[in-house]
């Protein structure tokens, strides 16, 4: 099975600091190649993978303002579509814009919806409803206007992340800075229950950090770390009380929140959104409706068995979890739309069809061949696009580059191999009085399809 990952390009994959989407897709690719899986990261230059990386966008565009970021969206997006029958699936994690593009491709395009940034979008999601298949991130951010494969929640590197089994002394908001989080919700409560405050993520809007936020900051009770890397995250996520999550909207998942449990710390939350889904009420943090519940809540944020945290993220929300239940989407969905034009050994396009002249497109995957094989009422003409091809002919292996062609008359035995590194891509011109794909013997195949052929038939 051949994945394309579509990475967002905002930040590299997987982020420096902050990056949820782009952290996600990391975590998912590197699983996916553990497993076996061949797959293609479509990202930025300097992202980091063992995977194939293909990229026309160097670096994150909100890490250069001087990269205008449309322009290079709809590059990155390209890049993947025009490619796209080269893959069995598109796995897209650019949100809604990609589907606009589905159709360039036969090859089944798999959205994870990592949420609505506004209800303006929707009409493109229900557009293409049907047509490309959709993954929620959690049950509560479902539209009741489209249809979803599954629900799969997102998986966290859980060895990543430290348990610390005492339970800390500080609050802690931990996300961007930005109406919907709740920041200045966090100094509010830090500023009534007398609790010290760390502050950690990006500045999302400037306004409200100037106005909301950074009078409050006196570098000692309540504090601003910035946007912090892995090591940094760790020691604060592990070392706090408890983490403040008093979002101000539905949010879809809240990696921040699986983080912070993953280290043992509980999450005092507001109940909106996702949060009944990673929270347990009671067991690994707190559910409220409003400030002034967040605060009578605090207090018993001691009486949380901070293993109870861990265990929860262990058992639920592993990268483990999460690759497996995306294999099982993609076999399914691979399943379910499988094309004639997709072969073991690659995959061909008809570029004309008409009585007496068939005319493919065929690519052949690396160390992959065809069956050794003769046709009794058609000959071929093949033309090397590019790479290298061995080709055999009646027992003679000749070899034919880019430039090249090659003439196989009726009853010849013939097969063609790529012993190379990239993918083989040659013209078959296929002339005769029929042309049917029940016009063949082999006598040798790799994928069990020999039989024996009916002579009578010619």
């Amino acid at each position: 099975m051949k994945i394309a990952m579509l990475s967002p390009i905002a930040w590299r994959t997987p982020p420096n600091h902050y990056g949820p989407w782009e952290s996600v897709v990391s975590l998912l690719t590197e699983g996916l190649v553990a497993r076996g899986i061949d797959v293609t990261l479509f990202a930025t230059g300097d992202s980091r993978t063992r995977a194939r990386l293909q990229s026309v966008c160097p670096q994150g565009y909100e890490e250069n303002n001087r990269m205008l970021p449309k322009v290079w969206e709809c590059l990155h997006i390209s890049e993947v579509f025009e490619n796209g029958n080269a893959f069995d699936l598109i796995h897209n994690h650019f949100d809604y814009l990609p589907l606009t593009y589905s159709r360039m491709t036969s090859t089944p395009v798999l959205t994870t919806i990592h949420g609505f940034s506004s209800p303006e979008i929707l009409p493109v999601y229900k557009k293409y409803n049907g047509k490309c298949f959709y993954i929620a991130i959690s049950e509560a951010d479902k539209s009741p206007e489209l249809d979803y494969t599954a629900t799969i929640h997102h998986g966290i590197d859980f060895e990543k992340f430290f348990f610390r089994s005492d339970h800390g002394k500080y609050l802690l908001f931990f996300g961007r800075i930005h109406p919907d989080k709740g920041t200045a919700e966090c100094i509010e409560v830090a500023r009534r229950t007398g609790m010290d405050l760390v502050i950690a993520g990006i500045i999302q809007d400037k306004g409200y950090f100037d106005k909301k936020v950074k009078p409050h900051l006196d570098n000692s009770r309540i504090i601003y770390v910035g946007s912090v890397g892995p090591k940094k995250r760790n020691i604060l996520l592990g070392g706090a009380y408890a983490l403040l999550h008093p979002i101000r909207f539905d949010e879809p998942f809240g990696l921040s929140v699986a983080e912070a449990m993953a280290c043992g710390t509980p999450v005092v939350a507001f109940s909106r959104g996702s949060m009944p889904e990673l929270v347990v009420h009671g067991e690994t943090g707190f559910l409220t409706t409003d400030i002034d519940e967040m605060i009578r809540t605090l207090k018993n944020v001691k009486d949380i068995d901070r293993r109870k945290c861990r265990q929860r993220i262990k058992s639920h929300f592993s990268v483990d979890r999460m690759v497996s239940d995306y294999i099982r989407v993609y076999k399914s969905i691979v399943e379910q739309t499988q094309r004639e034009d997709h072969r073991p050994w690659g995959f061909y396009e008809v570029l004309t069809d008409q009585p007496g002249l068939k005319v493919k497109r065929i690519t052949v995957y690396p160390g992959q061949r065809l069956s050794y094989q003769r046709h009794f009422r058609r000959s071929e003409h093949w033309y090397i696009i590019s790479g290298t091809a061995t080709v055999t002919k009646n027992g003679k292996k000749i070899e034919r580059v880019s430039g090249q062609a090659f003439d196989l008359p009726v009853e010849t035995w013939h097969r063609v191999e790529n012993s190379g590194s990239e993918n083989l891509v040659f013209i078959e011109v296929q002339t005769g009085d029929y042309l049917g794909e029940d016009d063949i013997e082999r006598s040798e195949d790799d994928y069990g399809r020999i039989r024996q052929f009916d002579h009578s038939a010619l």
